[in-house]
């Protein structure tokens, strides 16, 4: 076997589930990126908005890299029952921070396949979502799937519910995308429209209309973006469209037909919630937490990225569209709160 072929082989060994080589260089859809932060759909995502040519072009990350190896990763676990996502009496947490934190997960598995690639010739750098890289755009060109409508990357045989990582090196490889056996990726690697078709589920279903067009998010109506990436207010018309969601949103994703027919459980066991309250908690049981009692219950979890400022802004938002006697009782306590943004929001539950 070549190099890339031992690469991939060893990916498939640490347990990703998508692998792919790709040549490094300019970002296929840069174009695009620089229009969607021209047209101001990044809201506050100053990350994205840091020097876009840097992100855009991996040789500004890596000086003389000529390969990016990009993974992916499924999170699919279970479907919540109707009668829980449906209670407005919980919270419901997107399925992607149900478990362990993914990063904590990924990295060390990333960095060690790293090596093995350092180890034969290369200087290498490894990122999962925290880096100036934009990775659907890579796993696209690798082949690993398709972009979506939603904006997601979505494999034809294993839906859309990924976690992708990529490691950026120096070594001259020869592209190649891989795929655990009987999940090869028959996607063509640079038509973004294939797959979805006349499909616009994720349109229609988006409650805050995030989607101003097909393949394109306006971050800042994003259920997502509110309630984990804004750490201000969140805007007064956008609150009752979010429901009971207090960190994050699956919407775009529950509906599109590709996960519905081809996603399996991953084997991953922990990206699996151990319990119910783990994916959808009670709010009123939320409302009292301490600082102290927010750390201890998330630790280890991506919710922790939202700080208990964000998670607790979120309940009192979702207390107030659920509207019951109970809901206006754990509002009061909010409502006392000395974080001002978390007070501020109980008052708007209690008005509701």
């Amino acid at each position: 076997m070549d190099l890339s072929e031992r690469i991939t082989g060893r990916a498939i060994e640490l347990g990703f589930d998508l692998v792919g080589i790709v040549p490094a260089g300019l970002a296929p859809h840069a174009r695009a990126y620089a229009d969607w932060i021209a047209a101001g759909y990044a809201g506050e995502l100053a990350y994205m908005t840091r020097d876009p040519e840097r992100r855009s072009d991996l040789r500004r990350v890596l000086p003389g890299a000529q390969s990016v190896i990009v993974v992916g990763l499924s999170y699919y676990t279970i479907d919540l029952p109707n009668e829980v996502k449906n209670d407005p009496s919980r919270g419901l947490i997107s399925r992607y921070a149900w478990g362990v934190d993914y990063h904590d997960l990924m990295t060390p598995r990333l960095k060690e396949l790293a090596e093995f690639v350092n180890g034969e010739i290369a200087q290498a750098r490894v990122y999962v979502d925290t880096g100036p890289v934009l990775e659907r755009d890579w796993a696209l060109s690798a082949g690993l799937g398709f972009i979506g409508k939603n904006t997601c990357l979505i494999n034809p045989q294993m839906g859309s519910w990924l976690f992708l990582g990529v490691i950026i090196t120096t070594a001259d490889l020869t592209p190649d995308s891989s795929v655990i056996p009987r999940r090869r990726s028959a996607a063509p690697r640079n038509d973004m429209s294939i797959g979805c078709g006349t499909c616009v589920r994720c349109q229609i279903a988006c409650p805050t209309n995030a989607f101003p067009q097909p393949y394109v998010l306006d971050a800042r109506r994003c259920i997502s973006y509110l309630t984990i990436e804004l750490k201000g207010s969140i805007p007064l018309e956008l609150r009752p469209l979010l429901g009971n969601r207090i960190f994050g949103c699956d919407i775009c994703q529950d509906v599109c037909p590709w996960p519905a027919r081809f996603a399996t459980p991953t084997k991953e066991r922990a990206f699996f919630a151990a319990e119910i309250d783990r994916a959808a908690p009670s709010l009123i049981e939320l409302a009292l937490l301490s600082e102290e009692a927010f750390k201890q219950r998330f630790a280890g979890t991506p919710i922790l990225r939202s700080k208990r400022r964000g998670l607790l802004r979120n309940v009192a938002v979702a207390l107030g569209n659920w509207g019951s006697i109970e809901a206006k009782n754990a509002l009061r306590v909010l409502a006392d709160d000395p974080d001002p943004i978390i007070a501020e929001h109980a008052q708007w539950g209690l008005q509701r």
